[in-house]
């Protein structure tokens, strides 16, 4: 079974972290949550998480794929965290696959593991260089890395990840349950 973990940092959006995790555990992928600062994390729209594990435990070899959901100042807490920062590193050397969505891909250039091309929250895109914004596209996958542009693309990217761990039947099984 596929592990993936699922950073949380206060203000994260909340769309985006739940259906991350509801999606990837429909397709029985195990999916962890680890809070930056403290196990129960506020959200941008004032929900709180409760975290199974603080960041500070997460070892990258017990994992196939981080995903960072977005949000503010959520995703600027995932680009200032030493922790996660490394843990991108760790997991991109590793050709573990990793997630971002809405403006969590700049907490992917600060850590340079972007490739040539990848999506983002709109305005977004300013605060990356040396790379291709696709801003046409909802969700780009590129090697190992996949980027989405927003809450919008929250099921989107989620049935992508479902499709990379898993495969394209399981996505398909998924996608046929949520109605799409």
């Amino acid at each position: 079974m596929p592990r993936v973990i699922v950073p949380l940092a206060t203000g994260f959006e909340e769309i985006e972290a739940i259906t991350i995790i509801d999606v990837l555990r429909r397709a029985d992928i195990e999916v962890i949550t680890a809070g930056l600062d403290r196990k129960c994390v506020k959200g941008a729209h004032g929900i709180e998480i409760k975290a199974e594990l603080h960041v500070d435990d997460v070892k990258s070899d017990e994992f196939d794929m981080i995903v960072l959901p977005g949000g503010m100042p959520g995703s600027m807490n995932l680009k200032n965290s030493k922790k996660v920062q490394s843990l991108l590193g760790e997991m991109d050397q590793g050709g573990k696959y990793i997630g971002a969505i809405c403006a969590a891909p700049i907490a992917l250039a600060e850590a340079e593991v972007l490739k040539s091309m990848y999506t983002c929250y709109p305005s977004f895109e300013e605060h990356i260089i040396n790379t291709t914004y696709m801003k046409s596209e909802d969700v780009v996958s590129d090697q190992n890395i996949i980027t989405a542009n927003g809450p919008k693309s929250a099921i989107k990217f989620s049935l992508e990840i479902v499709e990379k761990l898993c495969n394209k039947d399981k996505m398909e099984e998924i996608k046929s349950q949520l109605l799409l």
